[in-house]
């Protein structure tokens, strides 16, 4: 699957979850927005209903199947869930393969 489609697809599911937030919370999101650690706006609780999101997403409406939180996710240098960019890189990783 192509990288644009992919960007696209998740910053797409992460503005959703920036909706559900309070005016004062909202933010505009990007490649280079952060994910998980320090500078993100996302609480883990958000960030685990992004990532759940995009799995059922590719699965129903992609016919992918994808894992994002399996082992090679999590042993990982850089982590997938870092930043916008990150998470792209490793969905396509994923996508390539199937």
């Amino acid at each position: 699957m192509d990288k644009e489609k992919i960007l696209k697809i998740v910053i797409n599911q992460i503005e959703q979850v920036i909706e559900t937030l309070p005016d004062n919370q909202k933010f505009k999101v990007n490649e280079d927005t952060a994910l998980f650690g320090p500078g993100s706006n996302i609480d883990s609780l958000s960030l685990v209903s992004i990532i759940v999101d995009l799995e059922m997403l590719f699965s129903n409406e992609h016919n992918i199947e994808i894992s994002l939180t399996d082992d090679r996710a999590m042993a990982r240098n850089e982590s997938p869930f870092s930043s916008v960019k990150s998470l792209v890189d490793y969905i396509t990783e994923l996508t390539n393969e199937k």
